[in-house]
C-alpha cells in the first residue's frame, strides 16, 4: 500500500510524539511553528482552516472524536483501501490519518 505524502509525514510525526514528550507538547501548543519545523519548510494550510493536534494517549481515558459532518461526495475508498478493509494487506497494519476538511496536501511534497 502506498501512503500520501502527508500520511508518511502524520505516521512519523505521531511516532516522534510517542517518543518525545517535549516535541508532543510543542505539537499541541503550537502546531503550525512545530510542524514547520519538523519539516524544515511551510505547510499548506488552507485559508479560514487551523490546525490542531490533540493528546489521547492517556489509556485510562477512551477518546471519542466528533468529527465534522461527513461529506457524501467524498466518501469513494482507492482501490488500496478497499483492499485493506476486505482483509487483502499482510503485515502490520498502517496507521490512517487524515484530516477531515483539510484538502489533500497540507503538508507539501509528493
Amino acid at each position: 500500500m502506498n501512503l500520501t505524502n502527508d500520511q508518511e509525514v502524520l505516521q512519523s510525526v505521531v511516532k516522534k510524539a510517542w517518543k518525545d514528550p517535549v516535541f508532543k507538547n510543542s505539537l499541541i501548543r503550537n502546531p503550525v511553528s512545530t510542524m514547520e519545523g519538523f519539516l524544515g519548510r511551510s505547510i499548506n494550510l488552507p485559508a479560514g482552516k487551523n490546525l490542531a493536534f490533540v493528546d489521547q494517549t492517556d489509556s485510562s481515558t477512551i477518546f471519542i472524536n466528533i468529527p465534522a459532518e461527513l461529506d457524501m461526495e467524498d466518501m469513494e475508498l482507492s482501490e488500496e483501501q478497499l483492499d485493506i478493509v476486505s482483509g487483502g494487506n499482510a503485515g502490520d497494519p498502517p496507521i490512517f490519518i487524515k484530516p477531515v476538511n483539510s484538502g489533500d496536501n497540507i503538508f507539501g511534497g509528493k
